[in-house]
């Protein structure tokens, strides 16, 4: 590769990252990965990211209705790219999903339902915690050439990153805004019956055991009712 395409491509991915670093939230991060995916990688006619949730999966976000189709065909079937890269840990690639013989029970049956030919899957993970996969699609056999390859590791590990990033700071929101539910709870049983806000605090608890319900649920009903409910 000529330097002044490296020079390109290395600007391209500094304007990948700092627009997927400066989404505002977890959704907002994914729907920028698929739409940036289309964009810079060559072949790419669609893309999808799909997120482990628990022992599910689940297509989070894609660009246009056709990955979450060929995506609940992996899913129905337990094969696929996106499974494999997930399971392995590594890219997985076919050219041709009409007579791909690796995934037999999806391959071909994805291809007649939705004319997506080739495909390339990406595991998204940031150090060693998997979170899923980035899937590429294309309605051209052999789409995905090993330049285009090369480049979606790139891009993949990018989104990895600014995927683990927004879940972080919507972990961090989430933490800071059951703090304060909790502290305005305690206040409103501080004051309405005269207790200390030691045995505010053990009053919720016990009501959150009590209840089975978590205790920043416990904490927002006082805080909307002005008193604590004990009793299902």
């Amino acid at each position: 590769m000529p330097h002044s395409d490296r020079v390109d491509l290395a600007e391209t991915f500094g304007a990948i990252a700092r627009t997927l670093l400066a989404a505002n939230d977890v959704q907002q991060t994914l729907d920028r990965i698929v739409r940036l995916a289309v964009r810079t990688i060559d072949g790419c006619d669609l893309a999808g990211v799909t997120l482990i949730e628990g022992r599910s999966l689940r297509t989070a976000a894609g660009t246009g209705h056709l990955p979450v189709l060929v995506d609940a065909i992996q899913y129905e079937t337990g094969e696929g790219p996106c499974l494999d890269a997930i399971r392995e840990h590594e890219v997985f690639r076919s050219g041709n999903l009409a007579v791909e013989a690796r995934w037999p029970q999806f391959s071909s049956r994805a291809h007649a339902e939705t004319g997506v030919t080739s495909m390339l899957g990406f595991r998204l993970f940031a150090s060693e915690d998997t979170m899923g996969a980035l899937n590429l699609y294309s309605m051209e056999p052999d789409a995905f050439a090993d330049e285009a390859l090369a480049i979606g590791v790139v891009f993949a590990a990018h989104a990895g990153v600014a995927l683990s990033s927004a879940r972080e700071e919507a972990n961090l929101r989430a933490a800071l805004a059951s703090r304060d539910l909790i502290g305005q709870a305690k206040g409103i049983l501080m004051s309405s019956e005269h207790i200390t806000a030691g045995r505010a605090f053990e009053e919720l608890r016990i009501a959150s055991q009590h209840l089975n319900r978590k205790l920043r649920d416990v904490a927002s009903d006082v805080a909307t009712m002005g008193e604590l409910r004990r009793d299902a």
